[in-house]
């Protein structure tokens, strides 16, 4: 069977079942000539007579009758197939898959999450933690999470994630024994905890900013990480100095458990955002993930 009797196979199933060329031609959206003579066609390439037509009735041949039985589940099949495609339209599905930091996805990515996932089962997202700027279309991502003035100006970028204060901080212990600096020069003489950036196979340079005045110190010490979550750590347990978020040590500030040091000095930072190629064309799934996620009036984005 050739693939274009396929429509004319549907139209010959639904006059049988309606026992009507009028009926089934407005149900196909087609004339009654247009219809009988597509039925006609099909029984000369078959070559067996499939319907018994008369001025007012049409029922179907004993090959009609068996062609129908052969053929009918195959195109419930379909039509069933159909109907969950758009159960998953109105129920969106799909894997999305993000390239991110340490401190964006604890902080942003995954409290978003959670709230939207369990309405969505058939949605799963990935993320992978990387401060290297990868290549989302080359790595196939569906999109990036990073500062403000790291995302490349052909990409659209969505603020997820408001304007956020770098401290220096370090333990009790660790300041007793070694001092508290005053400026940002006194850092030199102190054990900073670096952070390894993948990119450049360098340390992050600590910026600092103070009256209009910007300088960076690049920080020396026994310890380097790749992660924000082992520098903290490392603070906590009186190693050396951090540079680190204020949402991720501002608890410890207030148990104690950590000081912090040159607040007048803390840099500002431009807030995270989501970005993806302009040419992307959103499922529902990724859309809805990027409404979850959109930061609106300094709040997260809902439904």
């Amino acid at each position: 069977m050739v693939k274009e009797s396929m429509d004319d196979l549907g139209a010959f199933l639904l006059v049988a079942t309606q026992r009507s060329f009028t009926r089934a031609a407005a149900q196909l959206g087609i004339s009654q000539p247009a219809l009988s003579a597509k039925i006609t066609a099909l029984e000369a390439r078959l070559g067996v007579r499939l319907l018994t037509r008369s001025t007012r009735s049409v029922s179907t041949t004993e090959a009609g009758e068996r062609l129908c039985k052969s053929i009918s589940p195959h195109f419930d099949g379909i039509v069933s197939g159909l109907n969950e495609l758009s159960e998953l339209r109105d129920k969106p599905a799909g894997s999305v898959r993000i390239t991110s930091v340490e401190h964006a996805s604890q902080t942003i990515l995954l409290p978003a999450l959670a709230k939207l996932l369990p309405d969505y089962p058939d949605i799963t997202v990935e993320i992978s933690d990387d401060y290297s700027l990868a290549d989302i279309v080359a790595d196939r991502f569906d999109a990036g999470v990073r500062l403000g003035e790291q995302v490349a100006q052909d990409m659209i970028a969505v603020r997820i994630g408001p304007d956020f204060k770098q401290c220096v901080v370090g333990s009790p212990a660790y300041f007793k024994k070694h001092g508290k600096p005053k400026t940002p020069h006194d850092l030199t003489a102190h054990r900073c905890i670096a952070l390894r950036l993948p990119t450049s196979g360098g340390v992050w340079s600590w910026p600092f900013e103070k009256e209009g005045r910007e300088l960076k110190v690049r920080p020396g010490g026994q310890l380097a990480f790749n992660t924000i979550s082992l520098q903290l750590d490392s603070c906590l347990a009186g190693l050396g100095l951090g540079y680190l978020p204020e949402d991720v040590v501002k608890g410890h500030i207030a148990a104690g458990r950590l000081q912090r040091v040159l607040a007048d000095w803390s840099a500002s930072m431009s807030g995270y955002h989501l970005y993806y190629p302009s040419r992307r064309q959103p499922t529902a799934a990724f859309s809805l993930v990027v409404a979850a996620l959109r930061l609106r009036g300094g709040k997260r984005g809902g439904r």
